[in-house]
Formats: structure tokens, C-alpha cells, sequence
């Protein structure tokens, strides 16, 4: 499975920087594989920057590996529990 330094968690940054991330990890680091990590409305980002990595600037060298959905509980910034969706993408070099 990959390795900490191989995460990327999706949040407000600009979309490219973290496609830039996911291609500096596979060109640079030579990760075999990495993890993009997204909860609440940040999952659809977390698809568009895997699909952008894929079809665009790795292509025919990285892939899909998994996906995996979940849910998880918390306490808002209110102190109410709140669930949130969440998605972790592994792409591996094909």
C-alpha cells in the first residue's frame, strides 16, 4: 500500500497543484504507487485530479488500482457529530 510521503488529501489548493503533486511522485519521487485522499465535497475533485494524472500526463503509465469509499464520524467546529463521506484513489504504474 503506499506510504505516507506517497498521500496526497485534497482540499481548497488550486486543482493543478495537486496533479502536479500526484506526477512529481510518480516522475520524480518513482513512487510505485499513491494514495489521493478526499472527504466531504472535495471526493469530486479527488476523481478529476486522478483521471487528469492518468489520461493526460501519465498516460498509458499509470492506472487505477483501487478505489475505496467510507464514511467517517467527527465533531464540527459547533461540537456536533457530523458524518462525512471519504475516498482514497491508489494509482500504480501499469
Amino acid at each position: 500500500m503506499a506510504e505516507k510521503d506517497n498521500s496526497i488529501f485534497i482540499g481548497n489548493k488550486a486543482f493543478m497543484n495537486y496533479v502536479t503533486a500526484v506526477v512529481m511522485q510518480f516522475t520524480t519521487k518513482n513512487a510505485e504507487e499513491v494514495l489521493i485522499k478526499a472527504r466531504g465535497k472535495f471526493i469530486a475533485r479527488a476523481v478529476d485530479v486522478a483521471e487528469i494524472a492518468c489520461k493526460r500526463f501519465l498516460e498509458n503509465t499509470v492506472k487505477v488500482k483501487d478505489v475505496k469509499i467510507d464514511s467517517e464520524d467527527f465533531q464540527n467546529k459547533e461540537g456536533k457529530d457530523v458524518r462525512v463521506s471519504i475516498i482514497e484513489i491508489i494509482l500504480t504504474k501499469a
